[in-house]
């Protein structure tokens, strides 16, 4: 039986990983760290999270709530560790990221017919299944030769990540704890009022940020601005954004503050905190002077400052079967961020959806296809389709998904698609040859 091949030890490329293995496959896992890192990456362990340790909303009334539902029951190894390694953090799932990304590499590393190689990998194999999951930072060499197989050039966007500060350095006198609504206490929160709101929204928009090199275009994803961006937009734009503060009162005046930054436990000793939607391209002496006026943090430690870097796509409408296949040789799959859905969970969902079929290839049997009334399927419908202009990274939401008959609105209509979904899933894993739809991975 031949041997897949998968490039990329992120998230996808792990999950697709253990879902070819999963059926009894044997696979080559070929991760560039520890040699070399890409601009973002500082662990050499596998599935390292870069921007957040968020997972989001577990909520069926959010799509990515249901995504992450329908991963677990197809067994995900993704999800289960998530759940294994979570912390504190109201409805989302978030994550230790350095005991997730350990266990991940542990649970592949035992597994026998898994062999991980640790070095770069520069030119599509010529023989036999591939899976590339390479990741939105791609190295250089790779993406060439993408470019040159594919025959066109990338897409592009920028991704920013926030900071992340040092509990022990955090003014717990100013900053109290509370989930908006009176819904836990998962998030730490620094309470400003109008003055200091806008002296802060003053000083951000002035300061100087890591200058764009001159053959890269500033294309963002609209989701993770960098929050000088935002600011840039209007004096009002942050508080109505990500330092809204409804839902939220400060105990030592027992009113609602004018805005609120919002810091979220790290791991799970709760020694780091990240500093909810502050991606930023600020310099790093400018993120401690302009961070710091935020009340509670005027003496923050920062354990790793915010960043921006480049990420890359493929134009998959126009090279993407909906098995995830490359149209011009079907022995090759592409997984993850680089087919252009935005998230954690998504290029996790690419990444099983590309291993069951990369295993499917090696043993002969018809490949599978998700059907767009499941989260899972609603993504690959939207990479994949022809119609689809102006192609840029998306996250999952429920107006990616066919339309329910009848007039139901709001939650009514978000959990009558979440049923939908979860019992037309039965079908996507029938045809996947799985047996239980709710039985846990082997073992993770």
């Amino acid at each position: 039986m031949q041997r897949i091949t998968i490039i990329g030890g992120g998230l996808a490329g792990c999950e697709a990983a253990w879902q070819a293995a999963r059926s009894g496959i044997s696979v080559s896992l070929y991760e560039m760290k520890p040699h070399r890192f890409s601009p973002a990456h500082v662990s050499p362990d596998l599935a390292e999270l870069v921007c957040s340790n968020s997972l989001r909303s577990n909520s069926l009334e959010n799509a990515v709530g249901l995504l992450k539902e329908e991963l677990r029951r197809l067994g995900s190894l993704i999800i289960a560790v998530a759940a294994e390694t979570r912390v504190p953090a109201g409805d989302a799932l978030a994550v230790d990221r350095r005991a997730f990304s350990a266990a991940i590499t542990s649970h592949l590393a035992k597994r026998e017919n898994i062999q991980i190689t640790r070095e770069e990998v520069v030119e599509i194999p010529r023989e036999g299944t591939v899976v590339i999951a390479s990741g939105p930072l791609t190295s250089p060499h790779l993406a060439d030769a993408i470019r040159k197989m594919t025959g066109e050039e990338h897409l592009y966007f920028y991704d920013a990540i926030a900071p992340i500060l040092d509990g022990d350095s955090l003014d717990m006198k100013v900053i109290f704890r509370a989930s908006r609504y009176g819904e836990g206490n998962d998030y730490l929160n620094c309470p400003l009022n109008a003055e200091e709101y806008f002296r802060f929204v003053e000083e951000l928009t002035k300061a100087e940020k890591v200058p764009y090199r001159e053959f890269e275009k500033p294309v963002h994803f609209e989701g993770c601005l960098p929050i000088e961006e935002m600011a840039e937009r209007g004096r009002e734009t942050l508080a109505h954004g990500p330092m809204k503060p409804v839902g939220l009162k400060d105990p030592r005046t027992g009113k609602t503050p004018y805005a609120v930054v919002q810091l979220r436990q790290e791991d799970s000793l709760g020694s780091a905190y990240n500093m909810v939607g502050f991606q930023t391209k600020l310099r790093w002496r400018e993120q401690e002077r302009v961070f710091r006026m935020i009340p509670g943090l005027e003496k923050a430690q920062f354990l790793r400052f915010g960043s921006l870097h480049r990420n890359t796509f493929i134009h998959s409408p126009t090279l993407l079967e909906k098995t995830l296949q490359w149209k011009r040789d079907p022995r090759i799959f592409f997984a993850g961020q680089i087919t252009g859905v935005e998230g954690y969970v998504e290029s996790t969902a690419m990444g099983l959806l590309a291993g069951i079929n990369a295993a499917k290839i090696a043993t002969g049997e018809p490949l599978i296809i998700p059907l767009p009334t499941t989260a899972i399927g609603s993504l690959v419908h939207f990479i994949t389709s022809p119609e689809v202009k102006d192609f840029q990274p998306m996250n999952v939401h429920f107006g990616l998904f066919p339309p329910l008959e009848g007039r139901l609105r709001g939650r009514n209509k978000k959990r009558a698609m979440s049923e939908r979904a979860l019992k037309d899933l039965e079908i996507f894993w029938g045809a996947a040859g799985r047996t239980n739809l709710t039985r846990k991975p082997d073992e993770p």
